[in-house]
């Protein structure tokens, strides 16, 4: 069997921040920028950021402290995660453990350090703390330079459109009521949108397996969908298994999973979804860290279908239709 790493965003709970110098996006402080080079500079309020797909994760590259390497986009993590092997003990000024919350287990070898400033462009965070926690089983295991991982206290000011059709991020400033400040972002049209409910980091959405309601998170880490193994038997039957996988945890120990196609799975009379790779397990930690109650999560196969921007601050969701190729 096949190891595969599975839902970084649920094997963290952390905090921290974004930054840049000039025209180039970046993050950390001023001293030491997180540098994202391949980016492209809208305007003052607006950039689009290249991604590649490494095994289902959205990866961006960047510059930290004159190491290039590689960051997770992970709308399921509360803060930026730092790969402690590439920031050892003297990047960090540690404060205290704080416990992270895993699919798996509980983990608690993450330090918190104190970042006096962190900018994407123009826009500042002040004053937030980033974790540096050992990821180098996820560095094995995908075969990248992992720098480390960023969250929703960077992206929640922004609305962010996550775009599978081009590869790229479209990071756009947004006000407090989650107004874009550049009225003029997207060529394409929005076809269609649905509210969330923002449950501390998480966005949690209400669909249907079936006709069986149930509460998903979504979150742009998890490679494959999971529901939970007690969901019942009206939305069970929709699950059709396959095979057993192996499921590797923050801490790299194991757990083994039922993986299969995922069937009637929507949000509204509207938007629907076709069969999705997806895993039987369980979410007891998920809920429990983050004080939610779903039934499942829904990741990689969910904006590999739907061309997707996220408002935090609106609690919305909207959609961008892929365009119809002629021949």
């Amino acid at each position: 069997m096949r190891k595969i790493l599975l839902n970084i965003a649920f094997y963290f709970a952390c905090s921290i921040s974004i930054l840049a110098k000039g025209n180039i996006p970046s993050f950390f402080s001023n001293e030491d920028p997180v540098i994202f080079s391949k980016a492209e500079i809208l305007n003052e309020y607006t950039a689009r950021i290249p991604f590649k797909v490494v095994d289902r994760l959205i990866v961006v590259e960047a510059e930290l402290l004159d190491k290039k390497g590689n960051f997770i986009i992970d709308t399921g993590s509360e803060t930026m995660i730092l790969n402690e092997v590439h920031f050892p003990m003297k990047y960090q000024h540690l404060s205290r453990k704080k416990y992270t919350a895993g699919v798996i287990e509980v983990v608690d070898d993450a330090f918190e350090q104190q970042v006096k400033e962190f900018i994407l462009q123009n826009f500042n965070l002040k004053n937030k703390t980033s974790d540096i926690i050992d990821l180098s089983h996820i560095e094995k295991s995908k075969k990248i330079r992992l720098l480390g991982i960023i969250g929703y206290s960077i992206l929640k000011d922004y609305e962010v459109f996550i775009d599978m059709h081009l590869n790229q991020i479209t990071l756009t400033k947004v006000d407090n009521y989650g107004n874009k400040l550049d009225k003029n972002v997207y060529a394409e049209k929005i076809g269609d949108s649905i509210n969330f409910r923002l449950v501390r980091h998480t966005i949690v959405l209400n669909g249907f397996i079936g006709d069986k309601e149930v509460t998903f998170g979504l979150d742009s880490a998890a490679e494959f969908n999971q529901i939970r193994k007690k969901i019942g038997k009206k939305a069970l039957k929709y699950f059709y298994p396959k095979k057993r996988l192996i499921l590797t945890g923050a801490s790299n120990n194991t757990i083994e999973v039922m993986a299969g196609k995922l069937f009637r799975v929507r949000l509204n009379k509207t938007i629907y979804f076709g069969p999705m790779n997806t895993i039987l397990t369980n979410l007891n930690k998920v809920n429990e860290a983050f004080g939610t109650k779903l039934d499942g999560v829904l990741g990689f196969e969910f904006f590999q279908q739907k061309r997707t921007i996220i408002n935090y601050q609106k609690e919305k969701l909207y959609f961008v239709k892929y365009p119809i190729l002629r021949h």
